[in-house]
């Protein structure tokens, strides 16, 4: 079994072979990111990109999938706190086939846990004519081979719900660039993560025993069966998509985002919890490379049925002007 101590820093491997088509843009795009230039391709044609092309959370689950198929499958894998940082270089579009550039860049002894340590990953994720999509950098946690597999902790969801409480903020509108301020929050929606959906994500994306199998969760640090972090991503996306839709955008588009930074899952979401997801703007600066389009940048929460924070991450969207 692969341990912590197998990750020595400067290790570079290339490995996967997938191709995406375009109903597996598509589909992955109704289920998660229904925006026009990711499920219709006239309308894609017409947008700021010119064609249909894959959800970055498409591209970011398709590289999870090879990580967990060809580093953590056997592996003492025991998840990771969360994201450093992504950037979306180049779109996935139909026909694509893709494969991973893995480089250790470091490694570290937990000193709370010594029976686990952690290590710092560059991944790419690469098209067969070489370039780019995605660069991402994140820390995994591995059980130590020298203190053995790591025993289940205890952390099975609380009994009582405690309800969310709202900030004290304006509450975002629909509307163009000029009409983000600062402080505003969008109220996103909510969602149960059960049991049938969180293990079949996690067999399409994200296959490591903690989020397929209840008794092997059981025996993780986990205690019991969760859902991958890339689940709870994805539905904040849908929730995001859903929660323009509702109010309604004036007329104004969305361009495709740059990337993320500082996402962290806080917390494991259990099978059985629900959560409510939050947008802030926290920037707003008009693009230089786009003269019709201005960047949001916005903080993004969720939050489980006992007002805990699970989830978050800081996103940067291309937002349309309006027109003088």
């Amino acid at each position: 079994m692969t341990a912590f101590e197998d990750f020595v820093p400067g290790t570079v491997s290339v490995y996967g072979d997938t191709h995406v088509s375009r109903d597996d843009i598509v589909d992955f795009a109704r289920a998660y990111d229904p925006q026009p230039m990711h499920v219709d391709e006239e309308a894609a044609r017409k947008s700021f990109v010119g064609g249909l092309i894959g959800s970055g959370w498409h591209s970011c689950t398709l590289m999870m999938r090879m990580i967990a198929d060809n580093t953590l499958a056997g592996s003492t894998s025991m998840g990771s706190p969360g994201i450093d940082e992504v950037k979306w270089l180049r779109p996935l579009r139909p026909g694509a086939r893709l494969s991973v550039r893995q480089e250790v860049l470091e490694a570290r002894e937990s000193r709370s846990k010594p029976d686990r340590g952690l290590v710092r990953f560059r991944f790419e994720l690469l098209e067969a004519s070489g370039e780019t999509l995605l660069e991402q950098s994140n820390w995994i946690m591995l059980g130590r081979r020298v203190h053995g597999e790591a025993g289940a902790e205890a952390r099975a969801p609380k009994a009582q719900p405690v309800p969310v409480a709202a900030p004290d903020a304006p509450v975002a509108r629909p509307g163009f660039f000029e009409d983000r301020v600062v402080g505003e929050v969008w109220e996103l929606g909510s969602h149960m993560f059960t049991a049938p959906d969180i293990k079949a994500f996690a067999t399409a994306y994200d296959p490591q025993p903690f989020h397929l199998d209840e008794a092997a969760a059981a025996a993780s640090h986990f205690g019991a069966l969760c859902a991958s972090g890339w689940h709870t991503a994805a539905i904040w996306m849908r929730l995001m998509v859903e929660s323009r839709r509702r109010e309604g955008s004036d007329g104004a588009r969305l361009g495709p985002s740059p990337g993320f930074k500082n996402l962290k899952w806080s917390r494991p979401v259990y099978a059985g919890d629900t959560i409510s997801y939050r947008c802030t703007t926290s920037a707003v600066r008009p693009s230089a490379s786009r003269p019709g389009w201005g960047l949001v940048f916005h903080h993004n929460q969720g939050f489980n049925q006992h007002g805990d924070e699970v989830f978050a991450f800081d996103g940067c969207v291309f937002w349309e002007r309006r027109r003088t």
